[in-house]
């Protein structure tokens, strides 16, 4: 893997959303293992802990591949490229450089990108070919953790407040607003709730969508623009994004996995129906 140096934001939005993604996930962290658990169970009991070791795993895991994500360096810088023009290849006016097929230029990153799929605002960093696994990992984690938390979070939250009131209703409609005329725990623990029942939701619809280009293989741009000629068929395309031991990858971004492609070299579905 190369790593990259140079992961501070580059944009005014990307820079807050990072902050943002920084900050909420040690505060759910600290939020649902240590104020919203221990109104179920007793500090350390056994289903206690039970759920301190999910938690952590599953805080774990975000974390680091979200560190993973961020540090992998899938742009063409330090690839070895070849002078001459191959086929498919195009030239990339601002890199001054010949670039592989499916790679694209990213203007916020300022250089091409190996298979790019999109830029990402949560990690200020592109996803490509050599961090799409952790990428899906990490979105998959928080989809994992909000559905979890959320569930406790509605029981939670229930107990503290009496939804039969138009000022509670007006608090569960209006958090973020109700925060500046109740300055309370209680508010503060809702306005999380629903951040996280709301982040739930969006990290649903994104997994769904990620999940069906890898089932495509395809990326972003090749799914708007109907190219499906990396097509190799739902389990190869898995692999290509996940590696070889793409069943494993689930438990941590150190779990070695080797991409059977160098995000230079592509086969296509017509060569590999051939073979």
């Amino acid at each position: 893997m190369i790593l990259r140096t140079k992961i501070l934001p580059k944009t005014i939005s990307d820079g807050a959303v990072t902050i943002f993604t920084l900050f909420i996930v040690p505060v759910v962290y600290w939020f649902e293992l240590f104020v919203v658990m221990p109104t179920f169970y007793s500090m350390w009991s056994a289903w206690y802990t039970f759920h301190f070791v999910m938690g952590t795993f599953i805080f774990v895991n975000i974390s680091s591949n979200y560190a993973a994500v961020v540090l992998s360096d899938t742009s063409i810088k330090g690839r070895f490229l070849p002078t001459t023009r191959q086929p498919n290849w195009h030239f990339c006016a601002v890199c001054e450089s010949l670039v592989p097929p499916r790679s694209w230029h990213c203007s916020v990153c300022n250089i091409c990108i190996l298979k790019r799929d999109h830029h990402c605002m949560f990690t200020s960093c592109c996803i490509g070919h050599h961090n799409q696994r952790y990428f899906l990992m990490f979105v998959l984690y928080v989809f994992i953790a909000c559905c979890y938390a959320t569930v406790y979070n509605a029981l939670f939250m229930w107990t503290r407040f009496d939804f039969s009131s138009f000022i509670s209703l007006f608090k569960v409609v209006f958090p973020l607003l109700m925060l500046i005329f109740d300055y309370s725990y209680n508010q503060i623990y809702l306005f999380l709730s629903l951040i996280l029942f709301i982040i739930g939701i969006f990290t649903g619809a994104l997994l769904c969508y990620h999940i069906n280009l890898v089932f495509q293989g395809t990326v972003t741009y090749e799914y708007n623009k109907n190219v499906r000629e990396y097509d190799l068929g739902c389990k190869l395309n898995v692999i290509s994004v996940l590696g070889e031991r793409w069943y494993l990858v689930w438990t941590s971004p150190f779990t070695e996995s080797k991409l059977p492609s160098d995000g230079i070299v592509w086969f296509k579905k017509d060569s590999v129906k051939a073979k």
